[in-house]
């Protein structure tokens, strides 16, 4: 069985500034482009939009209702950069 690599990612709302930390696991063997991600772990007030195995389409939908990419940029003012 193939091993997974393991992260967590801060999820933040732009529309109402929930935040939270999403628990998340990909294969470590990217054969083909699969990367076979997968949220372990939503954070409160999140949830799944729209999966999938690739986290640049992957939805996640607010409890305010705002939805965005699980890898989104997000810009912070200068001196407002998570720590």
């Amino acid at each position: 069985m193939a091993a997974r690599d393991r992260y967590s990612r801060k999820l933040e709302c732009s529309q109402c500034g929930n935040s939270g930390f999403a628990e998340v696991s990909e294969s470590e063997e990217r054969r083909g482009g699969n990367r076979d991600f997968k949220i372990d772990e939503m954070p409160t007030g999140f949830s799944a939009e729209f999966p999938s195995s690739d986290p640049r389409k992957y939805m996640v939908r607010c409890q305010c209702g705002h939805k965005f990419r699980f890898e989104q940029k997000t810009a912070y003012p200068p001196g407002g950069e998570p720590r």
